[in-house]
């Protein structure tokens, strides 16, 4: 199944490049056989009764949900709502989810899944039956439960659904202890976490920033280190792209260029993306946005000078015909599978610098895991040490204004002194992964012992290599 974009479909692309990682890994043929298969695909129709003009109509529903690999346990990957779904997409979406597992060290293996609808054509409560009833398809083949597949919201879908994802698992198992483990990007109320909802775009912002601050590679590209001045355009200003806007605006990077579903809009001296969104709410779109220039279409952003381009829309939106014409230095992609086969080879020709979707978009994985964790703990990040640590640095602060006979002053003193709190222990962990897997990946990139010339290569390359540890551990592969 072919995009018209590509001769390769989405899941023979993921393939494509973990074939041309695993070459290089050296590992047994049987081994990376495994490692690359999806292990479990259930494509599911279910009837759902719905009222259009006053009648009731049953409609049946095409869904789909995939676990790639059970090396590690429970799957984890989200699940989207689009008439695009197919089982193509969802399989490729797995294979990324394993391997974007493995690169930030999150315990899962990789799982997705989908919904064949249209969320613009169903009322709420609609899309609340179809949500349940498909959630209880997952349940009767055991494709979903703490330990087994853990959920999470993706295109279409957000806390309200995961919401009902995890009150009808209750329904199902009511003296389940941990039920509220059984998805992630719930609400607050629904067992949440704090700094969920900007996830994704937070990782893309440290994932980004920690590649902008390495003097060696920034001088390949002719660009300086760090975020500030740097112009930014993004396709897409969803909850991803929002929030990774929002991140790079407030480290002082310029953006440029937004593009959206009604079209795209050039602001030379920036745009405030909370500004932005201010104006969608009032209008419907990014067009007429005060002091910016209407482009000819929605496309068309993805074509302006800029030193970050951040594809955070759907897949395959660079492809052969518009790679050429990119003048981005680096492609930050939000997205997944934003960028098809052959446009990266144009790409990389061209000396873009590609930040894969399987390293950097792995932020809502990240702390879908934290949640799940809080989950199975019962108790709420920071509650157990926050008072305590704050009365520590508050002494501390005391002492050193005593020592030093000078005053810190107490708004200074209040905010070096407080403890972390949930979000601020979110927001350092997931800042950790985002830098710690970096690094592992270009290293793997500037080693001149392993044939890895780019970094979706060497990042392939480091979760493969996890994984095939993973399966020596269970005694599977030699």
């Amino acid at each position: 199944m072919s995009s018209s974009k590509s001769k390769y479909s989405f899941f023979e692309s993921v393939e494509l490049y973990f074939n041309k990682a695993a070459e290089a890994t050296g590992l047994a043929p049987a081994l990376l056989e495994q490692i690359k298969a999806c292990n479990s695909v259930y494509r599911m129709r279910f009837p759902v009764e719905l009222e259009r003009d006053g009648e009731k109509k049953i409609e049946v529903i095409e869904a789909y949900r995939v676990q790639h690999s059970h090396h590690k346990l429970p799957c984890k990957g989200g699940i989207r709502y689009s008439q695009k779904v197919n089982q193509d997409e969802v399989m490729a979406l797995a294979s990324l989810m394993t391997f974007k597992c493995a690169i930030v060290d999150v315990p899962f293996g990789g799982g997705k899944g989908g919904v064949k609808i249209s969320t613009k054509e169903f009322s709420t409560s609609e899309l609340e039956r179809i949500t349940r009833r498909y959630t209880a398809e997952l349940i009767k083949k055991n494709f979903i439960g703490p330990g087994t597949d853990v959920p999470a919201p993706d295109y279409g879908t957000g806390a309200r659904e995961m919401a009902w994802i995890v009150d009808t698992y209750r329904a199902f198992y009511p003296n389940e202890l941990n039920s509220h483990a059984c998805v992630t990007g719930k609400p607050l109320v629904q067992g949440g976490i704090r700094g969920r909802t900007e996830a994704t775009g937070l990782g893309i912002f440290y994932g980004t920033r920690e590649a902008c601050s390495i003097e060696e590679d920034m001088k390949a590209l002719g660009l300086t280190t760090g975020l500030k001045g740097k112009t930014v355009v993004i396709q897409g200003l969803g909850n991803v792209g929002y929030w990774a806007a929002k991140f790079f605006y407030e480290a002082g990077a310029k953006i440029i260029g937004i593009a959206e579903y009604h079209g795209s809009v050039y602001k030379e001296d920036g745009f405030d993306p909370d500004a932005v969104k201010e104006h969608i709410n009032k209008t419907g779109s990014i067009i007429d946005f005060p002091g910016s220039t209407t482009l000819d279409d929605r496309y068309e952003a993805l074509e302006l000078e800029c030193d970050i381009l951040i594809p955070a829309a759907l897949e395959q939106q660079l492809h052969e015909e518009n790679a050429p014409k990119v003048k981005a230095k680096i492609i930050a992609e939000g997205a997944n599978g934003p960028i098809t086969p052959e446009a990266e080879e144009i790409l990389l020709k061209k000396g873009v610098l590609i930040l894969p979707d399987m390293y950097l978009n792995a932020g809502g994985v990240t702390v879908s895991y934290f949640e799940w964790l809080k989950n199975l703990s019962h108790v709420r990040f920071g509650r157990m040490e926050k008072r305590f640590n704050q009365t520590a640095f508050q002494n501390l602060l005391n002492v050193t204004e005593e020592l030093t006979e000078k005053s810190i002053g107490s708004e200074r003193k209040a905010n070096i002194g407080r403890g972390a709190d949930e979000q601020d222990l979110v927001y350092s962990g997931l800042e950790e992964t985002m830098i710690t897997a970096y690094h592992a990946i270009r290293d793997v990139w500037k080693n001149p012992d392993i044939d890895v010339h780019d970094l979706r290569t060497a990042a392939f390359y480091v979760s493969i290599n996890k994984i095939a540890v993973a399966y020596g551990e269970l005694g599977i592969f030699p």
